[in-house]
């Protein structure tokens, strides 16, 4: 990157909340820990796949009726709709990975506007940051449910875009999701990659303009810009 961006567009689920928890409230309720990580896919696949053809739903409408499918055949230590209940319930109330509060106080203080685009709903992105007390630091939440389709869809982030009265080019897109950055890449936005797990980036995808190892390596690297 050559200018430092005007804009930081955060992805929200995983990005900035650790979802780690959910294979215990997988086990809690009497299912696999491995079947987390395949219902999480599973409602990103759909999502896409809606998206695909033209259509779209809400996020929590897919992932609670996927996961109510998911649970049906497995002998559960409660009711289905418990089951549900409490994933769900747990989904929603995640918290913030460690690198991510003082990384976003530092951004912002630093003049970067700050916005999140997520495939989830708002009202979950705004639960998340004012648990961890930086809400304020965003200038806004930005839902795919406003926009044409879900994430990576090119038009979500030319949403996000209009949304901020901002070309393309001047917003940098933070995310740990390789067909997230592959998109916003392909949408004109700059990328940042966050890998976490020292993971191999995909070669099918776009490459990202930045490597880092957490959000709170991203301040740092934007100041040299």
């Amino acid at each position: 990157m050559t200018d430092a961006p005007l804009v930081i567009v955060f992805d929200v689920n995983e990005t900035l909340s650790d979802m780690s928890p959910l294979a215990a409230w997988f086990e809690e309720v009497g299912a696999a820990r491995l079947l987390a990580a395949t219902w999480f896919a599973g409602v990103l696949r759909d999502g896409f796949a809606l998206t695909a053809a033209g259509s779209s739903a809400p996020f929590a409408d897919i992932a609670s009726e996927s996961l109510r499918e998911q649970l049906r055949g497995v002998d559960l230590a409660r009711p289905l709709s418990e089951a549900v209940e409490h994933i769900m319930d747990g989904f929603a109330g995640l918290a913030l990975h460690s690198d991510v509060a003082e990384a976003v106080r530092r951004l912002r203080a630093s003049g970067f506007r700050l916005v999140t685009l997520s495939n989830g709903s708002t009202g979950v992105a705004q639960r998340l940051l004012s648990t961890a007390d930086i809400g304020d630091e965003f200038e806004m939440l930005l839902s795919v449910e406003d926009a044409a389709g879900w994430k990576p869809l090119r038009a979500a982030y030319e949403y996000a875009a209009t949304a901020c009265s901002v070309d393309a080019g001047d917003m940098l897109l933070v995310a740990v999701h390789p067909w997230d950055i592959d998109g916003a890449s392909r949408a004109g936005l700059r990328t940042a990659w966050i890998n976490r797990g020292g993971d191999a980036y995909p070669g099918y995808f776009r490459a990202p303009d930045l490597v880092l190892a957490s959000i709170g390596e991203l301040e740092a690297h934007l100041r040299r810009e």
